[in-house]
């Protein structure tokens, strides 16, 4: 499948699953497409509600969600859909889950936001949420071991020597703002926070890193900690089983 019929694939899962988050641009509608749900390949999951099909390639992260819960990245309102596709394309490589927290500062067609994810959209399993009180109750219901850790300028540990854990979920604010006095409650307190986290940089001329640096910064510091065990439930994907859609909730 080429490219373009790749990431016109994107926004037909936004049109017909009806999850993703409603941009904080215009309306945040978009046209619906006729595209053909047996040709296209999309990597989206299902809103956190779990009630629909969870769209994703059957053999890809779905397998390494299912295997084991190692990590996972949280993006909370981010506004530069650049961005966002550079850390989905991160999220490939390293064979973790990538949830977007409403509400996002683009359409889920952006064109920017397919250009730096480029083709490995298909590969990257993203789950959806509509704000943050609706991720936490979705965390919340998960199962095993787990805890939200936020990454912040102001955090009180330095990535590099905070000691990480299978069920980590890494938790990185909107460009502009930061995180949310919520997500940080959530994150400092007992019942389901591990800490906050901040990677050192000079701060007299600096203001931040860019989010998709610092996503990689601190994913590859948490996977290199677990012995990138993640990696080792990186799925074969054959050609036949593209197109193919589980009908749960991958991340349930």
């Amino acid at each position: 499948m080429d490219l373009c019929l790749r990431l016109r694939a994107l926004a037909h899962c936004r049109a017909t699953l009806g999850w993703f988050p409603a941009s904080t641009q215009g309306s945040g509608r978009c046209q619906r497409r006729r595209v053909a749900s047996s040709s296209a390949i999309c990597s989206l999951a299902v809103a956190s509600s779990g009630n629909g099909a969870a769209a994703g390639p059957v053999g890809s992260s779905v397998e390494v969600a299912r295997a084991k819960r190692m990590l996972h990245v949280v993006l909370v309102s981010p506004m530069i859909p650049g961005n966002t596709g550079s850390i989905a394309r991160t999220c490939a490589a390293a064979a973790v889950g990538l949830h977007l927290v409403g509400p996002l500062g683009y359409n889920i067609d952006d064109t920017k936001l397919k250009r730096a994810g480029l083709d490995y959209w298909p590969y990257v399993v993203v789950k959806g949420h509509d704000t943050w009180d609706e991720f936490r109750d979705y965390f919340m219901q998960q199962d095993g071991d787990k805890r939200l850790l936020a990454f912040t300028k102001r955090g009180t540990n330095i990535h590099s020597d905070f000691s990480y854990k299978p069920g980590d979920w890494l938790v990185f604010g909107s460009e502009t703002k930061g995180l949310p006095e919520s997500a940080l409650e959530d994150c400092s307190g007992e019942a389901l926070g591990g800490g906050t986290i901040r990677i050192p940089m000079v701060e007299t001329y600096v203001r931040c890193l860019n989010l998709s640096v610092s996503v990689g910064v601190a994913l590859y510091e948490a996977a290199r900690q677990l012995n990138y065990e993640q990696l080792q439930y990186q799925p074969d994907l054959p050609e036949e089983a593209q197109g193919l859609f589980p009908a749960e909730d991958i991340y349930g």
